[in-house]
């Protein structure tokens, strides 16, 4: 239903139905949506208030001089030498002031006509930046919605927090788990992780009692919090690199561990 009202208050109905240049069905259709949606009866006010306002701005004296051209003309065109039989009559004042005033009208319109093109694109242009403005409100309150759960997780008393840093073969490698065992939630956040060739990769372990688990890939592209899978009697998180393509081994090369018994 919000789409129908986009499509009714982006088209030029509002405006041909403030002059009167709908036809009847397109007049039922106009009052409709006035009648039914508060966003299309707003429209409809603010579109007779800046016609009104038009209207006043545009009420203005025509220019000294169209007047004078004006007058001018007209005498020049009774300058016709004829022979009269009767007294020779000047033309009527109110004859003259009838044309100024009909000039006045046509120029009055035209400016009208212009502004009311200009305000009907300008209105259509903020009917445009309000749904967009709505679409973008929507998107960050899901965003800020999504960080506030993921911020109540790390904040949790629950929650704990494990630095693994690399060792000799990835000096400057360094991310952190936040494992919560009352929730059973496990998250891990890459910090920095230095960069591999091509076909290689960053895979993080957990270590059990009997084996050796895999929990995923690390991508340095991806630097934000992210779940992996939560193992119950983990002793151990470690980080290798394996080969892309290749099923996991957990003899691949190690570059990072941490004991989680010490917590």
């Amino acid at each position: 239903m919000e789409t129908k009202l986009h499509n009714f208050l982006n088209s030029n109905l509002l405006n041909k139905y403030l002059v009167g240049d709908t036809s009847i069905e397109e007049s039922k259709d106009v009052e409709h949506f006035i009648s039914n949606y508060p966003e299309a009866a707003q429209a409809y006010e603010e579109l007779q208030d800046n016609l009104e306002i038009v209207a006043k701005a545009g009420a203005v004296e025509a220019p000294n001089h169209i007047l004078s051209n004006l007058l001018d003309t007209i005498e020049d065109t009774n300058d016709t030498k004829v022979i009269h039989l009767a007294q020779n009559r000047r033309t009527p004042w109110y004859s003259i002031a009838a044309s100024a005033a009909a000039i006045l009208f046509a120029v009055t319109s035209f400016i009208l006509y212009q502004k009311n093109i200009q305000l009907n694109q300008e209105n259509n242009i903020v009917v445009e930046e309000i749904f967009d403005l709505r679409s973008d409100i929507e998107s960050n309150n899901s965003k800020l919605d999504q960080l506030s759960r993921e911020l109540l997780k790390l904040n949790n008393p629950d929650a704990r927090k494990y630095v693994i840093n690399g060792n000799e073969r990835a000096k400057n490698l360094k991310t952190v788990a936040y494992i919560n065992p009352v929730e059973k939630t496990s998250m891990i956040d890459v910090i920095t992780l230095p960069q591999l060739p091509e076909e290689q990769q960053y895979q993080i372990w957990a270590e059990l009692q009997d084996r050796m688990v895999n929990l995923g890939i690390l991508d340095e592209s991806d630097r934000r919090l992210k779940q992996i899978p939560y193992m119950e009697d983990a002793l151990a998180l470690s980080i290798k690199i394996g080969t892309k393509g290749n099923n996991a081994n957990e003899n691949d090369t190690e570059v990072a561990e941490i004991s989680l018994k010490d917590k």
